[in-house]
């Protein structure tokens, strides 16, 4: 009774928080609807569906649906998409007494019918603009098909590999994570909510699924809660502070409690310290599934814990739907709190605009207008070019010249073009918009003939195809490999234990490279990938990600140097599986390995380096740059204070380039471990051949700031190295200051 009563004095506290951040006008009707609605009805609000089934003839898998959303028993549907269809059923909750529409979400996370990049290639890019401008045109085009809501951006942290959603997020960095966060939001969301070119946006996974054990989706997380505040959760703070909608809670346990059963996340943090007014959406069935977890012993106390601990809305459990009501009869849950979640609820309703107009979002001609836009295309080949990373070039082997005039073109990717989609493309994909490698070079070839071979196929071990492939490959004065994951091997429940590239495809590669032709591999997955022989034999590397719609006008664009790659690598890549999770923001052991690389009792491998494959940060150009002349306003400064870094940049090569200059800092000691290196700004520029220029950046106690063993924010005063390069592991400007 007593934790009932201290969330009851909670909410007060919400609502009002309600009054001070919210139109009073909207909050007003709200309040007059909720006073309008009976128990059912306010539970019916709290209830999602699927509806892949609900149009169409009425038949046993949907007419109980179809009944609920009549009724009033359904607030919000996913999977209902396009102008028709939506509209269809909204018409079915106007038939209901109150008429409250409906809310329509959908898994928006690249894209509608243009494809982006995944979310962790377009991170890549290192270009908030980029990520803004992309999630806006998934926004516009899901909002004209009559979406009003996307379970996007995920903002979870990840380090490792192996989980399949790693793809979702923006790779390993907070710093990085934090403005990818904010970017995707804004995008979403545009300049507000209710225009016809925006959706609401969901943070999730609230809170640190990316940290599933051993890289198992859906698996526990155990980690202190200096971690968890120091690298997990600020993203989701970012969201906050950029004004998302929604959040939603994430499969796993943290420290023993089920996310969608976590007060100390949903009520403390969340609603509570952070004074977040949206509403918090519970994942596909996660309530009902703490019952599997051993935490809830049938489905009806699920949906108590789920409520009391902040999950107002249930996504395809059906707990609350069947037993908040018995729940409130039993005075086990006071009604107060389901007014809460309901109202956090209307409030995004008449925000969008639905009670004045509950169509506005399912207009066919609109649909049609903005599906066939055609600059969204060029935008998504910009997007694409920036999130390549070009990991190796050896002997100035791209980009390809006239010279080539006969190019092979090896791998079971050469002409895929469900793969460019990527995991989490929304079904189904339109393939006719999309261009694989193929049609990219034939694009560009300029007068060389193109010859293709699959050579093999991605899984598997038929090596039948390689005779074919070894035979146009001797004919050609260049070989390009399209090689990587299918689209189905990285996402939700897409964990693997090896993270190699699958199949005979490096034993294909090796074949490739005896025949004494340079050998460009370009490498499509969802993941970072440990390819042992593709690092060894290739003459060159282009890591692709999956970059949707114009993946091979993007990788054609690139591969014949139309395009200077900039891109720079979001996640560490390993050498081996044994490294992993392996993170460039390591902290140091009593024991680290010696200057001259003495590991006798060090913190060390005896069969492998410690050092990663490709390290976060790292990006090669088909130019080079300098860094000189490093300078600080001032060594030391206290307080409010803070010190200009400044430094030179030249493109020290012969063609035009992008770099992102880098800036980490190292607390060197503290009164908890710290990071040898942590990223606290960056900058992407473009120079001419021979150009400079001066960069800055400014570091104040902000920038320095961690939260200690009390969970304070907090700047000790001590000495910082600064460090600047173009990689975490390539930073050749070295400075000290002292904070005070």
């Amino acid at each position: 009774m007593k934790l009932l009563t201290n969330l009851l004095l909670a909410l007060v506290v919400s609502t009002s928080s309600y009054a001070q951040s919210y139109d009073p006008v909207i909050l007003k009707k709200v309040n007059t609807l909720l006073a309008k609605m009976t128990l059912e009805e306010k539970i019916g609000q709290l209830n999602q569906y699927s509806g892949r089934q609900v149009t169409g003839p009425v038949n046993e898998q949907n007419k109980t649906q179809k009944a609920d959303i009549s009724s009033g028993m359904v607030g919000s549907m996913l999977n209902v998409k396009g102008a028709k269809d939506t509209r269809e059923v909204q018409e079915m909750a106007l038939q209901s007494r109150l008429k409250i529409p409906l809310l329509f979400g959908l898994d928006v996370i690249h894209g509608y019918k243009t494809v982006f990049p995944i979310p962790l290639g377009e991170t890549a890019s290192w270009d908030m603009q980029l990520l803004e401008q992309a999630a806006h045109i998934a926004a516009k085009e899901a909002a004209a098909c009559g979406i009003h809501w996307t379970f996007a951006p995920m903002v979870d942290i990840a380090k490792d590999p192996r989980w399949g959603r790693i793809m979702e997020g923006a790779g390993e960095d907070t710093y990085l994570g934090v403005l990818a966060a904010k970017a995707r939001v804004r995008g979403f969301q545009g300049a507000r909510l209710g225009g016809t070119d925006a959706i609401m946006a969901c943070a999730k996974h609230f809170a640190a699924y990316g940290a599933a054990i051993a890289g198992r989706d859906y698996n526990a997380v155990d980690m202190s809660e200096v971690q968890l505040w120091q690298d997990y959760l600020p993203p989701f703070h970012a969201a906050v502070e950029a004004g998302v909608a929604t959040f939603m809670n994430s499969f796993n346990s943290l420290n023993g409690v089920p996310a969608t059963g976590n007060a100390y996340l949903q009520r403390d943090i969340l609603k509570g310290k952070w004074k977040f007014n949206g509403f918090v959406v519970s994942d596909w069935g996660s309530i009902g599934e703490m019952t599997h977890h051993g935490f809830a012993e049938n489905d009806t106390i699920a949906a108590l814990q789920a409520i009391t601990a902040g999950s107002d809305m249930d996504m395809e459990s059906k707990a609350y739907i069947n037993g908040l009501a018995l729940l409130v009869k039993q005075k086990k849950v006071d009604v107060a709190l389901i007014d809460d979640a309901v109202r956090r609820i209307l409030y995004k309703k008449y925000e969008l605009g639905l009670f004045d107009d509950p169509f506005k979002f399912s207009d066919p001609a609109r649909e049609q207008r903005v599906l066939n836009d055609p600059s969204h295309a060029a935008i998504a080949r910009k997007v694409a070019e920036r999130s390549i990373v070009l990991l190796k070039n050896e002997n100035k082997t791209l980009p390809i010249t006239t010279a080539a005039k006969t190019i092979a073109l090896i791998g079971p990717l050469s002409k895929s073009k469900l793969d460019m989609a990527g995991g989490w493309a929304v079904q189904p994909v339109d393939t006719t918009i999309f261009v694989n490698i193929y049609d990219g070079l034939k694009n560009n070839a300029s007068g060389a003939s193109i010859l293709t071979a699959k050579g093999c196929a991605i899984k598997g071990n038929d090596r039948s195809g390689f005779e074919e492939a070894l035979g146009i490959a001797r004919q050609a004065d260049i070989v390009v490999m399209a090689i990587g994951e299918t689209f189905t091997m990285s996402g939700e429940a897409k964990s693997r234990s090896n993270i190699g590239v699958p199949g005979v495809q490096q034993q294909l590669l090796a074949a490739i490279k005896a025949t004494g032709k340079p050998v460009v591999a370009v490498v499509m997955a969802g993941r970072p990938l440990i390819m042992d022989t593709v690092n060894a034999q290739a003459d060159a590397i282009v890591y692709a990600w999956w970059l949707g719609s114009e993946a091979g006008n993007a990788i054609s664009n690139v591969l014949f140097g139309k395009y200077n790659p900039s891109g720079k690598l979001p996640v560490t890549f390993p050498r081996n599986l044994g490294q992993i999770p392996i993170t460039y923001k390591q902290t140091s052991t009593g024991r680290p390995v010696l200057p001259n690389g003495d590991i006798t009792y060090r913190s060390a491998y005896i069969d492998v380096v410690n050092t990663p494959q490709y390290a976060f940060g790292y990006g090669l150009s088909y130019t080079t740059f300098g860094y000189s002349n490093l300078q600080f306003s001032k060594t030391s400064f206290s307080g409010n204070d803070s010190v200009k870094v400044s430094f030179v940049i030249t493109n020290t090569g012969n063609v035009a380039g992008e770099e992102v200059t880098q800036c980490y800092i190292r607390d060197k000691v503290a009164s908890i471990v710290r990071p040898l290196k942590e990223l606290v700004g960056y900058q992407k520029l473009m120079l001419q051949p021979g150009e400079s220029k001066t960069i800055s950046f400014t570091l104040d106690k902000n920038k320095l700031a961690f939260y200690n063993s009390n969970l304070k924010l907090i700047t000790e005063p001590g000495e910082f190295d600064v460090m600047i390069g173009g990689a975490s592991d390539n930073t050749p400007l070295k400075g000290t200051i002292n904070y005070k």
